[in-house]
């Protein structure tokens, strides 16, 4: 496989992801008939003007819009073994319940004498997986810390092909059924399992594992407490692929629920985002408020980043919305042994803990 082509596949996958499929469509069609005008620079007049069609234009535009994998197409994608303290556990769990079956990697924290604090979901973004994810967002290492177990559930390609949660299918958006009702059932089985108090349940995610966390915020208030959202969507945003295309681009109409019960979150995104356009971070925002009584505002500035605080009457803090600017889609302060982080950012995971333990505090 010529790795020039490889490239133009990749960079046409970027545009597809971003919502941006005419520009998709040109990149595949220029490297197809062999054109240059979008070869990276030194690569005129090489070996890149001779290729030849590897699939018909059709079945590659098809399987970009699908989501399909590009095996074959020379893109590579990054593994590297997340950090594992001494002491602790790091297994493969295989959940299989009412609601389908996923293998999940479960981090369990080193011997200690008082019991867990918590338990925090993590789901991945497309084209990720569980070990990546974790190595990337070193929540392991928060974990220990703070006596947490993590829960990172593996999306299989059958379910998605690019390995993406469902946030966008109207099936996988509802309590009784789907990956929402899926994920709220594998914390669930960990929690009961792991002795953690049903209280102390979270869940957190990047891009599409983001926007699921904020659906499981939506569906299942009372599996868990509170939820992070780095770089997703809010519940509501799509309901097929083309409303997915332009949520992602900020065009999208959020459906508000009539949910009784709300639970906090914390919400981070880059301004410079790129995949999923920084005004989804405010959609996901002005929906966690929804329900919840906060009538304070606050503003704090914190190095790399502008904070705003929204609290209840006692001082509670409901809702917090990080802006990152200069960030793309990537996670904040994450490691570069994994995929889509921002290693210079303030440190998403050891935030969301800290807003995750104080939600805990405060139902005391």
């Amino acid at each position: 496989m010529n790795d020039h082509f490889a490239t133009a596949m990749g960079r046409a996958l970027e545009q597809t992801r971003a919502g941006n499929p005419a520009e998709a469509t040109r990149l595949i069609q220029a490297a197809l008939n062999g054109r240059t005008e979008n070869a990276p620079s030194g690569l005129a007049g090489s070996d890149f003007t001779a290729l030849k069609p590897r699939r018909p234009l059709g079945q590659v535009i098809n399987a970009l819009a699908k989501g399909k994998s590009f095996q074959g197409y020379g893109i590579a994608h990054r593994h590297a073994a997340p950090a594992i303290p001494a002491g602790a556990a790091f297994e493969t769990h295989r959940h299989d319940g009412a609601f389908g079956a996923r293998d999940v990697r479960v981090f369990v924290p080193s011997p200690r004498d008082e019991p867990v604090r918590g338990l925090v979901l993590m789901l991945h973004g497309c084209t990720q997986s569980a070990d990546d994810f974790a190595a990337g967002t070193r929540m392991n290492l928060v974990a220990e810390a703070h006596n947490l177990i993590v829960a990172y559930p593996d999306q299989t390609r059958g379910a998605n092909q690019m390995g993406c949660w469902n946030w966008f299918r109207a099936s996988d958006q509802k309590r009784g059924g789907g990956e929402a009702a899926l994920l709220a059932d594998i914390a669930a089985t960990l929690a009961s399992r792991h002795g953690v108090p049903s209280d102390q349940v979270f869940a957190a995610g990047l891009s599409a594992g983001g926007a699921m966390a904020a659906i499981l915020g939506d569906t299942h208030p009372e599996v868990f407490a509170a939820v992070g959202v780095h770089s997703g969507l809010a519940p509501g945003s799509a309901t097929d692929v083309a409303g997915a295309y332009a949520a992602m681009r900020g065009q999208g109409a959020v459906q508000r629920s009539n949910r009784a019960v709300a639970v906090r979150s914390i919400v981070f995104h880059g301004t410079s985002d790129t995949t999923v356009a920084a005004s989804n971070g405010d959609a996901v925002v002005a929906a966690a408020l929804s329900g919840l009584g906060a009538d304070r505002v606050e503003d704090a500035s914190v190095a790399g980043a502008t904070v705003v605080m929204h609290r209840d009457r006692a001082g509670a803090t409901l809702v917090e919305h990080w802006t990152l600017p200069g960030v793309g889609h990537a996670w904040s302060g994450g490691s570069p042994d994994g995929t889509y982080t921002h290693p210079s950012g303030p440190d998403a995971s050891a935030e969301m803990v800290r807003f995750f333990l104080s939600v805990s505090e405060d139902r005391r």
